[in-house]
């Protein structure tokens, strides 16, 4: 079996999710029931009304009703402490609470980027104050006072009805208007589109980073033109992939199996794919953060991590959850040990120079 890299470890009771060592693959050594039935500590500190309820910040729809049958409830019979949910993901939010001391929710999710700015704000709870036993996680399960619980990837797609015979199947074949020639589309996302534009200039994966930053634009200068739109949402990818606005895309993988499963004349590679990750965390100061902290430790389970997944169109981060999905359903994920050797992991913690600058930045190129 493929392993996981293993990320470099900033204390001794936890692997830092995001440090990702580029020449290690350790991660499907941990066994499958790594988290095991690991005790969950009380809360005697807190409030009764605090012992039952927790809330937690949801991006609503097709996930929040895969959350809820999946994690949220099963929480809910192990402890009897009913999980409220608010919606959407709101990092300004987050940073409000932690301010004003008034809390919407307890626990939200982050990606590798904005976990990154929430340390540095000081705005989620330490791991340490969780009473997690975290060496009994998978390796690269803990990050920056996040535990992972799944991660979806950046694919390339193309219309097959355009390319009969075979689509880009790397970065650098996108950037090949001569080769490929078509609409394309990316998604208006610096922290994504930086590493895949150095891919696109020959840049091997395992030495994107910290990245080149101005090797970054003047390759994204190549591909602007032939840019037709700079996606921001993923129903909107879908639309003009299955429309046929654009012949290729970068795409979120759940959206574009979504497509092929509806017959659209779509294929995709996962050479290259670009993997993040979502985090949950607890609020600072929060007064249900022992609570909180139960609930994140539930979502460690691989059983629960496999449904949520198959369910939510997305993939686990725990390794042992794969013992708990069918081949088809593995074959839709960027984690699973097949697919997982072609695919490349964000490091935002050696991103290589400052990720709000470098956004500002591409933002005033994208619109100019």
């Amino acid at each position: 079996m493929k392993s996981y890299p293993a990320r470099i470890s900033s204390s001794d009771s936890q692997d830092t999710s995001a440090t990702r060592a580029p020449a290690s693959r350790r991660w499907f050594l941990a066994a499958a029931g790594a988290l095991g039935a690991a005790g969950l500590t009380s809360c005697s500190r807190q409030s009764a009304s605090a012992d039952r309820y927790l809330y937690v910040n949801s991006w609503g729809g097709v996930w929040e009703k895969s959350a809820r049958q999946h994690i949220f409830d099963p929480f809910t019979r192990d402890t009897g402490i009913e999980i409220r949910t608010v919606s959407p993901i709101s990092f300004a939010k987050l940073a409000s609470q932690v301010r004003t001391g008034t809390y919407e929710f307890d626990v939200t999710t982050l990606g590798d980027g904005e976990i990154l700015r929430a340390n540095q704000a000081d705005l989620i709870d330490p791991i340490q104050r969780s009473g997690i036993e975290t060496k009994r996680l998978w390796p690269g399960a803990v990050f920056m006072n996040g535990v992972a619980f799944d991660c979806f990837s950046t694919v390339i797609a193309y219309r097959t009805d355009k390319f009969p015979q075979r689509g880009p199947q790397s970065w650098q074949e996108f950037w090949d208007v001569k080769r490929f020639p078509g609409a394309r589309s990316l998604q208006r996302y610096a922290a994504r589109i930086l590493p895949i534009a150095l891919l696109a200039d020959g840049v091997p994966k395992e030495k994107l980073y910290p990245l080149d930053i101005d090797r970054a634009f003047q390759s994204l200068n190549r591909i602007k033109p032939y840019v037709r739109v700079w996606w921001t949402a993923g129903n909107q990818s879908q639309e003009i992939l299955r429309d046929g606005e654009v012949d290729l895309i970068g795409i979120w993988q759940g959206r574009v199996f979504q497509i092929i499963d509806q017959g659209v004349p779509v294929a995709m590679t996962w050479n290259q794919a670009e993997i993040d990750h979502g985090y949950w965390v607890v609020a600072k100061g929060t007064p249900r953060a022992q609570n909180a902290w139960r609930f994140i430790e539930s979502c460690c389970r691989p059983e629960r991590q496999a449904a949520f997944a198959k369910d939510a169109l997305s993939s686990p981060t725990n390794p042992g959850a794969f013992k708990y999905i069918d081949a088809a359903s593995a074959a839709h994920m960027p984690t699973a040990p097949d697919n997982y050797p072609k695919t490349f992991q964000q490091d935002v913690e050696h991103f290589g120079g400052d990720l709000e600058a470098a956004t500002q930045r591409f933002e005033e190129w994208v619109t100019t």
